[in-house]
């Protein structure tokens, strides 16, 4: 059972949006009536994505779940980076997929594809729904050749040694959507090195000739080369989605250059509003620090989902606002974990409860929840009203009369609305986490006893410091052995 409204109705409870470009929340209406566009910068696929990828994905991911809750025709494009994105974010160095295929000596194109598959893979255990179309800029080369074309064409960008350039001067709102200022630009364009072909410092490039040995190129009008990393975000949105978007999405970092860069040769080239509404996560932190690859310090999703269920990381992730930053820590996110296995111990509570007679109103949480999605999609007060309602319904159950099945009813259909179709968080039953959690006691106990009978037998064989090495190790990641006239036991510190 699902807690539904008429289309019309909720349509019509404003929804406002923190818009980038304004740098204010501005009432959303799509351009086309009840039909919504929007696009998200998708990962460059070179490695495993991390949690930082998981902030982005999951906040747009709620996005879209609320925008067709409200009963609009989502259509959600995210891309494939798969070319271009060189290791200085700008026009300089390395193309990353191809350096990563260097080191791990393949091809670039078993790369991305291995690096596409753990990405989804990783999304979908964190219940991200999957975008309407998931294009890969290699795949859109010629759309690319020909935005290009029609950029030279109008004046707006140049040919330079095989290398096309977009001219910025030659589009006077270049940087109207980070506030860079022209001097600031210049700057930007000078720090990175930039090549002395460009007629100014922050042109960018378009296309780029491949150097010798470089392991992906197409043939050009220009050169044998490689598209620009700003052009294909461009060349794929106003294929799939039209020369103006109502969304576009992506992470606080790709403001400058990159979505300025958008914004700039895709104008030029339409003379109309490229985005409507453009939406930016704020960043993963780790003890106030960014998280990334580059930085050596990000943490892989593989690996956190090693420790905890992937539900809890996306409930950690919601727990903030997309535009607040999230700052990492095991710590952080157990307190999630015993959160939401207190929502899942309530929602099994209500489904339990057998002949009670006390009436329960649910519409005044359900207003709250609404208004707080409505409000910039704020998720954590969103979730704040999910807990006031747990502790609502816990006393009522254990009140004298408990509650009616109507109300019963009624409750158990928002909690499911508003916590899995929306927020995607409690989409485990109680029973099945408990499950995993038996499972993976099995596991470990098994494993405790191998090692309890090797220990023992080293220490027969009077070999101790193989013993002491056991009990070591195994107290570094949590676990204390006791030796006893019994025998050895083991336990675990709390939260191992």
């Amino acid at each position: 059972m699902h807690y539904t409204y008429k289309k019309e109705e909720q349509q019509k409870m404003s929804l406002f949006i923190y818009n980038s470009l304004g740098r204010a929340k501005e009432q959303f209406e799509p351009l086309h009536p009840g039909i919504v566009s929007i696009y998200v910068c998708g990962p460059t696929v070179y490695g495993h994505a991390h949690l930082g990828h998981a902030k982005s994905y999951v906040s747009f991911d709620v996005v879209v779940r609320w925008l067709r809750h409200k009963g609009y025709h989502v259509k959600y494009v995210q891309n494939i980076t798969d070319v271009g994105h060189l290791t200085d974010d700008a026009d300089e160095g390395e193309d990353k997929i191809s350096k990563q295929a260097r080191l791990e000596k393949t091809d670039p194109m078993e790369i991305s594809q291995f690096y596409t598959r753990s990405f989804y893979e990783d999304m979908d255990k964190l219940d991200v729904l999957r975008p309407n179309i998931a294009p890969a800029a290699t795949a859109h080369i010629p759309e690319q050749i020909a935005l290009i074309e029609r950029l030279i064409t109008t004046g707006h960008a140049y040919e330079v040694n095989g290398n096309v350039y977009f001219s910025v001067e030659s589009f006077p709102g270049y940087g109207k959507l980070s506030g860079r200022t022209d001097q600031e630009a210049l700057q930007s364009g000078i720090r990175v090195g930039v090549r002395s072909d460009k007629r100014h410092p922050s042109d960018f490039a378009l296309w780029k000739k491949a150097e010798e040995g470089h392991l992906m190129q197409w043939n050009s009008p220009w050169s044998i080369g490689y598209p620009g990393w700003h052009l294909e975000c461009s060349a794929m949105s106003m294929k799939y989605l039209g020369e103006t978007l109502d969304i576009h999405g992506g992470g606080l970092e790709n403001k400058f250059p990159h979505h300025d860069c958008e914004i700039a040769q895709s104008e030029a080239v339409t003379g109309k509003p490229y985005v409507r509404f453009w939406m930016h996560n704020n960043m993963v932190t780790v003890n106030g620090i960014k998280m990334g690859k580059s930085l050596k310090n990000f943490v892989n999703l593989k690996d956190l989902f090693n420790i905890f269920d992937p539900i809890v990381i996306r409930f950690f992730i919601l727990q903030s606002h997309y535009r607040s930053p999230l700052d990492f820590s095991e710590v952080a996110i157990k307190a999630s974990s015993t959160g939401l296995e207190k929502l899942l111990e309530t929602q099994r509570r209500l489904r339990e409860q057998k002949n009670g007679t006390g009436l329960f109103e649910v519409e005044p949480f359900l207003k709250r929840f609404n208004e707080a999605m409505d409000d910039d999609f704020n998720t954590p007060v969103a979730i704040a009203v999910l807990f006031d309602l747990s502790k609502a319904i816990n006393s009522a159950l254990d009140g004298n009369e408990g509650i009616a099945e109507e109300s019963i009813q009624k409750t158990d259909a928002f909690l499911h609305t508003a916590g899995a179709d929306i927020l995607g968080i409690l989409t485990h039953t109680e029973q099945s986490m408990g499950r995993n959690n038996r499972e993976s006691g099995k596991t470990i106990d098994g494993i405790m006893d191998i090692l309890l009978e090797l220990r023992a037998e080293a220490r027969k064989n009077k070999n101790f410091a193989l013993s002491d090495t056991i009990r070591e190790r195994l107290l570094a990641v949590g676990i204390e052995i006791k030796d006893t006239k019994d025998g050895a036991s083991w336990s675990k510190e709390q939260g191992t």
